[in-house]
């Protein structure tokens, strides 16, 4: 089976684009572009970063309620976005879990936080813990673990289907990255503008209800994943039991909230029918 629908990233106002499609057990559905070439992921790098830091809770090192990053919060609320830190700054703007405030900050706090209590460089742990098993040898992190993680698709699919049918983590665990931390939490989506609520997992945006969406019209509100602002996005549909990888050389913007749903409604038309 080759997805025809993957044709679409062709017309996309794009240099370079590459995708593919993943169900469950492994089988490729479809790839489509420069599969193997590496593009920069910008925060898709936060899904990768989250399930290291799961491992090193299911491993012991860390506990997802123990205090991490400023006073009040814990590795729970770094993960979802409720730790109270700004968008790119160490500085403290809320009281933890009272607000959905994206920030790159508590990830980088994260990253340092199991750094901390493996006595590991984070880009190393994310290493051993996820790519090493995983087989993606194309995929590296210098810098940031909020942005700065390099990929493939066929690297990506690999993870995605992992996030399907866990091998490297209890389902049980992944059952709780994928549900919505603190309910009713109030934010914004970037790029997207404000959203009640603006739900999210551990790691993982939650599609839900929100409307606008980078995900399609008829994703299952289970739907989870993470876009990039260079144009990168990973999508999982636990429903359809399918994810979407698509990567990119050109920055979010308009062209991207044109041709993403709609991508991904063919996608998961021709996946179903």
């Amino acid at each position: 089976m080759s997805l025809k629908s993957l044709a679409l990233i062709d017309s996309w106002p794009v240099s370079a684009a590459a995708a593919g499609v993943v169900r469950a057990d492994g089988a490729v559905l479809g790839r489509r572009g420069a599969v193997g070439e590496r593009f920069a992921l910008a925060s898709v790098t936060k899904p990768l970063a989250a399930y290291a830091v799961l491992v090193a809770y299911e491993e012991g090192a860390i506990e997802l309620d123990e205090p991490a990053g400023p006073p009040g919060s814990t590795v729970r609320h770094l993960l979802a976005h409720t730790s109270g830190l700004a968008f790119d700054e160490h500085r403290v703007t809320a009281t933890p879990g009272e607000r959905r405030l994206y920030s790159n900050a508590g990830f980088e706090q994260l990253g340092d936080h199991v750094a901390k209590a493996t006595d590991i460089p984070f880009a190393e742990y994310l290493r051993q813990a996820v790519l090493e098993p995983l087989g993606m040898a194309s995929t590296t992190l210098k810098g940031s673990p909020a942005k700065d993680g390099v990929s493939t698709v066929d690297d990506l699919l690999r993870f995605a289907a992992e996030v399907l049918a866990p091998r490297l983590l209890d389902p049980r665990t992944v059952a709780e990255a994928m549900s919505v931390q603190y309910p009713g939490t109030k934010g914004v989506l970037p790029g997207y503008g404000h959203q009640n609520p603006n739900d999210w997992g551990l790691g993982f945006e939650i599609r839900d209800s929100k409307s606008p969406h980078w995900t399609g019209s008829s994703s299952s509100p289970r739907t989870f994943g993470h876009f990039g602002q260079s144009g990168t996005f990973l999508w999982i549909d636990p429903d359809a039991q399918v994810a979407c990888v698509a990567l990119t050389d050109r920055a979010f913007g308009p062209w991207a909230i044109e041709v993403w749903p709609p991508f991904t409604d063919a996608v998961l038309a021709e996946v179903r029918g």
